[in-house]
């Protein structure tokens, strides 16, 4: 039986998962935050959305790996914002 992750702690890790996944595809949160290509909302309900994801423990191997990456994996349920914010759409 497996102990339940307490919310605050789960939004910290997919928090860091989603920075981590922006900066390894060549996006700076802050730089889009302050440029004002990303609003404070979108950002919540970016990590709301990594919250979610059925993979994060694969996501964070990835992440571990330190490789360059051209754009998040296929489950990325935030690949589209992270795309759009790269340039790439």
């Amino acid at each position: 039986m497996t102990t339940p992750v307490p919310q605050r702690e789960k939004m910290r890790r997919h928090t860091a998962l989603f920075d981590d996944m922006a900066h390894r595809v060549g996006v700076d949160l802050q730089d889009s935050a302050i440029s004002g290509a990303l609003t404070m909302d979108e950002i919540s309900h970016a990590v709301a959305r990594c919250c979610g994801c059925d993979a994060p423990q694969h996501c964070a191997g990835l992440l571990r790996r330190e490789v360059p990456m051209e754009r998040p994996p296929n489950y990325c349920r935030n690949g589209d914002l992270l795309m759009r914010l790269k340039g790439d759409t």
